[in-house]
Parts: structure tokens; C-alpha cells; sequence
């Protein structure tokens, strides 16, 4: 690679670490640069996956105070998430990638929506229940919840391009805890996944690991910027930049 090059993946891995750590759509930016400067597309999202495993560390740094106060349920999210990533890897390895191809943008389109609408769907909910308004607060994965957060840990091991969004609304939709909180569940889950997937892609996978040194260096600083940029972003402002980066996504997949 030129200097050009060079700048160029520095500088996705350090957008798509904000973007990782915020609205949860970080292989968008990342996965075209790294065709664009010439990798096979399986090794492009192999090498994309490593090298943005650092960007979930630095994510992990900035939300660390959210996490203290969850950490029982952030450690139940990283195990199922880490485990489901390994059959991902699994299922890229071993299907056509046209399966997910083609089902991937429906799927963002659909969390994109369950989380537009979540507070419209926890309030009708909330009057649903005999207790009304004062029904325990749902802190812990229900076995529902819990399906979801591995189905979305398994295409996050995958391919991985809007998991976080769907994350998001999975948690969201499931747990009565703020969107904050669900932000750092989002990144640290993330996170779980890609180290899982990076490990069995280490193995058996061709890696660019000159691409992976520069996306993780890029991507480190990009995660923990965004994670304080989302800390500080109003709920309904982090809620709609989720949903618009969804449908970006989405359209993204289908050009």
C-alpha cells in the first residue's frame, strides 16, 4: 500500500470506531475502503473484523461508568454474544454469502423500526400490565430477549454490518434501562462477537494483517471517542442517529 492507502485505513478504522461506538454501523465505512484498496471481499471482511476489535476496547473505556451498573447483565450479553460470534465465523466459512447478503438489509430495516418506536412500544406495554406503570423494571434477559441477543451475536459473527443497531433494539425492546446503558451493552456485545469471530478467523481464514494493524490503531481511538460522544448526545438524538445510520446501512447492502 502507498501513503494514500495508508491514511485511508487509518482513517476508517478511526471512523468507524466512532461509528462502532455510537450508532453501531462501523463495518459500512470500514468494509468498502478495504475493497477499495484492493481485498478480496472474504478477506476484506475477515481483516475488517480483526482490526476492529480494538475499536470495542476503546468503546468499553469510554462507556465504563454505564457498565459498572450492569455489570451482571453486560457479562451474561459478552458470554451468549461471544459464543454465537464463533458459529457465525462458522457460517461464513461454510455457506454461500449470499444467504446473509440477502437478508441483511430487511433485518436493519426491521431493528431500525423497533427502535424508532421502542418508547411508544415499552409505554403500550407498561399500560398492558395488571401493575400499570409500576410493574418491576425488566433488568434482566428474558429467555425471548435472550434468543434474540444470540441470533444477533451469530450474524454479528458473520458479517457484522448493522448488528449494533440490531442489538440496540433488541435490548431495548427487552430491558427497561436507559439507552445509554443499552449503547454500552451494544458496543461491549459487539465487541464479544468480533473477538470470538477474529479468533477462528485467525486460524482457518486468510488476514491482512498489515490492513489489521492499521484499522486497530485507527479504530482504538475512533471507539472511545464515540463512546463519549454518545454519552453526552440526548436519548432521542442518539435514537434517530441509530435509525438513520440503520437505513443507510441497508441501502448500502442493496447497491
Amino acid at each position: 500500500m502507498g501513503a494514500a492507502e495508508i491514511a485511508l485505513v487509518l482513517a476508517a478504522g478511526f471512523g468507524a470506531g466512532i461509528l462502532s461506538s455510537s450508532v453501531g454501523v462501523a463495518s459500512l465505512l470500514s468494509f468498502p475502503i478495504l475493497l477499495a484498496v484492493g481485498l478480496p471481499p472474504v478477506v476484506a471482511n475477515t481483516t475488517n473484523t480483526v482490526g476492529l476489535i480494538p475499536a470495542g476496547a476503546g468503546g468499553v473505556v469510554g462507556y465504563r461508568e454505564e457498565l459498572r451498573q450492569v455489570r451482571g447483565l453486560a457479562v451474561r450479553v459478552v458470554v451468549l454474544t461471544g459464543l454465537a460470534g464463533s458459529i457465525g465465523a462458522a457460517l461464513l466459512l461454510g455457506l454461500p454469502s449470499s444467504v446473509f447478503e440477502w437478508v441483511a438489509p430487511w433485518l436493519i430495516l426491521g431493528t431500525c423500526l423497533l427502535v424508532g418506536v421502542q418508547p411508544r412500544i415499552s409505554r403500550w406495554l407498561a399500560a398492558r400490565h395488571p401493575e400499570g406503570e409500576n410493574r418491576p423494571a425488566r433488568v434482566r434477559l428474558s429467555p425471548l430477549t435472550t434468543v434474540f441477543v444470540v441470533l444477533t451475536g451469530v450474524y454479528g459473527g458473520y458479517f457484522g454490518a448493522g448488528a449494533g443497531v440490531m442489538m440496540i433494539a433488541v435490548l431495548a425492546i427487552g430491558l427497561d434501562i436507559d439507552l445509554r446503558i443499552i449503547g454500552a451493552l451494544r458496543t461491549t456485545s459487539v465487541m464479544a462477537s468480533n473477538v470470538v469471530a477474529g479468533a477462528v478467523f485467525v486460524v482457518v481464514a486468510d488476514i491482512d494483517w498489515a490492513v489489521v494493524a492499521l484499522l486497530a490503531v485507527g479504530s482504538i481511538f475512533g471507539g472511545y471517542v464515540g463512546a463519549r460522544i454518545a454519552r453526552r448526545m440526548p436519548a432521542p438524538l442518539l435514537r434517530a442517529g441509530v435509525v438513520a445510520a440503520g437505513i443507510v446501512a441497508a441501502i448500502t447492502l442493496w447497491t
